[in-house]
């Protein structure tokens, strides 16, 4: 306790560092936010606006899908792909109308398809109706029809493991989400939660399908969401009560514009994971009110604050945590499965 005294008590040397330190946090604060803006505001990007390119509308399918009409829905907007493509094609887009008829093949379950815009896509890998365990992998920044195939690889790396991994009597599907308008990784809205609360209810929107999709005893699903995905998810979440999400797994993320997992107000096991080469990592995990708009997504989720829990995802980038073979994929399947006891953690 200091002397009570009528002069005025001088600080010590530790208040002044501890002061000096709280500056400089601050002032490194405020200059990553500025150059995160800078990057997003002032690099051009590397292609010009892309002009529109004429697309269907989606195929009319039944407001309500069930089981028997599956099927129907996968031959209707294979479709609705296939003449995708022929308009791309026709526009000169050469580029759009493959990736439209690659989605076009009799292979491929698409449960929606838009190709307007940006694309959206939901696909099915798996015998959704009989699953007992369903992963929805819900995707990050630049995941357009466009680069789907990328997308696509990943939940066919992950099906292929859990097909492999699963014990007799698990049936396993793993769905493609992308229904939503993700952000491009060199732009503003990559920096806010727009676009994800623009998504939430979307999200929501399928899981309550999904449930309506399995058999009799609705299936356990795990929200696997990746980089802005998580962002995503965590909007979502506070909503997925009655859904069956038992898990959520949060990996290369940016913040989740959370403070906690407790934030999150979801009875799901949340999970966390970075691998030790991912980018990500260099985001400042801060969050701040610049011109009227929140920048930056708060807390990492994989620090002890958070109270996720962090599961390993060995070495490493962005874009690897389905890579076969990868101890973030062995992870995954096992949060899938509901293995938890034996996930490996960080």
């Amino acid at each position: 306790m200091t002397a009570v005294t009528g002069e005025r008590q001088r600080p010590g040397r530790g208040h002044w560092r501890g002061h000096r330190r709280g500056h400089w946090r601050g002032r490194l604060r405020r200059t990553l936010l500025a150059t995160l803006l800078t990057v997003a505001v002032v690099l051009p990007l590397s292609a010009a606006v892309r002009p529109r390119i004429p697309a269907p509308p989606p195929a009319a399918l039944p407001a309500r899908l069930t089981p028997a009409g599956l099927a129907t829905a996968y031959d209707a907007n294979r479709e609705n792909a296939a003449e995708a493509a022929r308009m791309a094609a026709a526009h000169g887009d050469l580029s759009r109308a493959a990736a439209d008829r690659v989605l076009a093949s009799p292979a491929r379950h698409l449960l929606r398809f838009d190709a307007r815009g940006d694309g959206q896509v939901t696909e099915v890998l798996g015998d959704l109706p009989h699953a007992t365990h369903v992963a929805v992998l819900v995707p990050g920044s630049d995941t357009t029809l466009d680069t789907f195939a990328r997308f696509h690889a990943a939940a066919e790396s992950l099906y292929r493991r859990l097909a492999h991994e699963a014990p007799g009597g698990t049936r396993t599907a793993v769905v493609a989400w992308l229904g939503y308008r993700a952000p491009a990784t060199i732009s503003t809205t990559v920096l806010t939660t727009a676009r994800a609360g623009q998504a939430a209810p979307h999200l929501r929107a399928f899981l309550r399908e999904l449930r309506t999709l399995t058999a009799s005893e609705p299936a356990a699903v795990a929200l696997l969401c990746h980089s802005y995905g998580t962002v995503v998810c965590a909007r979502a979440a506070p909503g997925l009560t009655g859904l069956g999400v038992t898990d959520i797994a949060l990996v290369g993320s940016p913040g989740t514009g959370a403070d906690s997992a407790a934030a999150l107000r979801t009875s799901a096991r949340v999970w966390a994971a970075r691998g030790a080469d991912d980018w990500i990592a260099e985001v400042p995990h801060v969050s701040a009110d610049l011109f009227g708009t929140t920048v930056g997504f708060g807390t990492d989720p994989v620090s002890p604050s958070f109270g996720a829990r962090v599961f390993a995802a060995g070495p490493g980038g962005h874009s690897d945590y389905f890579t076969p073979g990868s101890a973030s994929l062995a992870n995954l399947t096992r949060i899938v499965l509901g293995e938890t006891t034996e996930v490996t953690r960080a």
